[in-house]
């Protein structure tokens, strides 16, 4: 199971700081999540001219406000700019930011993201796009030379999105899904989906968040509190329904060392194939106990 950890940074020059960070410590990729901060193409583009080896990732840019011929153009040149480091997540967000926030509909969000990936897939792959589908019509094609096909990764929770990632894409990326989640719902469907549709194994990559500390319990309240949204999201919320889990903490990774290697281990047998960690203590003691062990498990 490849290692790796999200970044962010209040300014730009913290983000690229924190990316190179990660790759002088050995991390094996970054993820950058797209919120309502830096655009993480864009970021993770100026990261790339920065840096020569770690893998950089989008975890996961919103699709319905964007164009999928314009986010392969973007992409494209991320890629270019990486030197083919680049991975794209993408994901549909969710119904209050889609509808609430951007006025835009969020009717068939399965729908959307399957046509979205008949036409984003071929041109990160260097291919002319021509689909006739009922939210779009593309007969497009892009020229970047100088980048290489950009992995797809689509974050998938439900029975029919994990249908659609592993037949059209590279794989998915989870966030707030346990181990047990992972290992009896994500990684089955998703596998057989794409053994299907005569694909290779596809890419799992789960991201929670991680404290090593002494005191699990403060830990997990910490992240309640801290996560508290993500409880309140359907798409989420299904997900700890399932595991079993109250709230965000019951899937967080705390505990001491021996307690957050077990976790890892879980999450490894559970198929995962990578593993972004969150920290997220606001202690430093904390904080700095946390990258020391990650440091350990590169």
């Amino acid at each position: 199971m490849r290692l790796g950890i999200t970044v962010g940074g209040q300014t730009l020059d913290e983000f690229v700081g924190q990316v190179r960070r990660a790759e002088d410590d050995g991390f094996a990729f970054v993820s950058a999540a797209n919120i309502f901060g830096h655009d993480a193409v864009g970021a993770l583009t100026v990261a790339g001219r920065e840096t020569q080896r770690i893998e950089l990732a989008t975890g996961v840019v919103p699709t319905p406000p964007r164009h999928p011929t314009a986010l392969a153009q973007q992409a494209l040149t991320a890629q270019a700019a990486c030197g083919g480091r680049f991975t794209l997540g993408i994901g549909l967000s969710h119904k209050i930011v889609i509808e609430n926030l951007f006025g835009l509909s969020y009717a068939n969000p399965a729908k959307q993201m399957e046509e979205y990936l008949q036409v984003l897939v071929p041109l990160l792959n260097a291919k002319p796009a021509a689909y006739q589908g009922d939210i779009y019509r593309v007969n497009a094609g892009l020229q970047v030379p100088d980048a290489a096909p950009i992995p797809t990764l689509v974050a998938a929770l439900g029975p029919r999105m994990l249908e659609v990632a592993g037949r059209l894409a590279d794989g998915t990326a989870t966030w707030m899904t346990g181990p047990k989640t992972l290992a009896d719902h994500i990684v089955p469907r998703i596998t057989r989906a794409a053994s299907a549709a005569g694909r290779p194994q596809p890419r799992v990559v789960a991201a929670l968040p991680v404290a090593v500390t002494n005191d699990a319990d403060a830990a997990r309240g910490d992240a309640n509190q801290t996560f508290s949204l993500y409880g309140t999201l359907p798409s989420y919320r299904a997900m700890l329904d399932r595991e079993g889990a109250e709230g965000p903490g019951d899937v967080a990774i705390v505990g001491d060392e021996t307690a957050v290697r077990a976790a890892f281990r879980r999450l490894r047998d559970a198929g995962v194939s990578a593993f972004a960690a969150s920290p997220f203590s606001a202690d430093e003691a904390t904080a700095a106990r946390t990258r020391e062990f990650l440091l350990s498990e590169l």
